[in-house]
């Protein structure tokens, strides 16, 4: 059921919270809805892996999707998975994942970035990987108030540099990471172009 052309334009009163066991329940209801292309069969797994998951003969589409939400929701219940919940009126409306090097590498499969960030020595180093928002809420500053609550929970954590790989052009995968305009407003700055539609941005926190 739409919004009405009554409300189309009024912005919803958004909130949020970080994904815990608690709030998994509203992790899979986002999920559940299809959001976007794509994110009801990764999960959000994507950036967990170093490389892709070896497909066997038997599985199905069905099956490899299943694997992913048992998957992603392990890594919640041992604490390895993070992201912020954005909340509409009660309902889970967008997602943004973040989470240290190490608990999202797949970035350091890429000869680009491995080239561009050689030897930069930055021992606490955190990801914003991906951005989710429901078709009907976008618009609102869904993921412009993800991004900033991702941000105060890397502080809570003790901080550290904080990157991510915002869309140029919209095209593909890359429209999950995120815009540069977005980043720039919260402080981020431009290290390099990252592959034909990313940049790679950088802040301390």
């Amino acid at each position: 059921m739409g919004i009405s052309s009554t409300h189309a334009r009024q912005a919803p009163r958004l909130s949020t919270r970080e994904l815990s066991q608690k709030t998994w329940p509203d992790f899979e209801r986002l999920f559940q809805t299809r959001p976007a292309p794509g994110a009801y069969a990764c999960w959000c797994m994507h950036h967990h892996r170093l490389g892709p998951v070896s497909k066997r003969p038997s599985d199905s589409h069905a099956s490899m999707v299943e694997r992913n939400h048992q998957e992603q929701k392990a890594l919640v219940e041992s604490g390895s998975s993070h992201g912020v919940l954005v909340y509409a009126g009660g309902e889970p409306v967008g997602w943004c994942q973040f989470g240290l090097r190490q608990e999202l590498p797949r970035m350091d499969r890429d000869p680009k970035y491995r080239e561009l960030t050689k030897g930069d020595g930055a021992k606490q180093l955190w990801r914003i990987t991906c951005f989710v928002v429901r078709h009907r809420y976008r618009g609102f500053g869904v993921a412009s108030t993800a991004l900033r609550a991702a941000l105060v929970a890397i502080k809570k954590r003790g901080g550290g540099l904080v990157e991510a790989y915002p869309v140029r052009h919209w095209s593909a995968y890359a429209r999950y990471r995120g815009t540069v305009s977005m980043f720039k407003k919260e402080g981020f700055e431009v290290i390099s172009p990252l592959g034909a539609s990313n940049l790679l941005m950088r802040r301390a926190v």
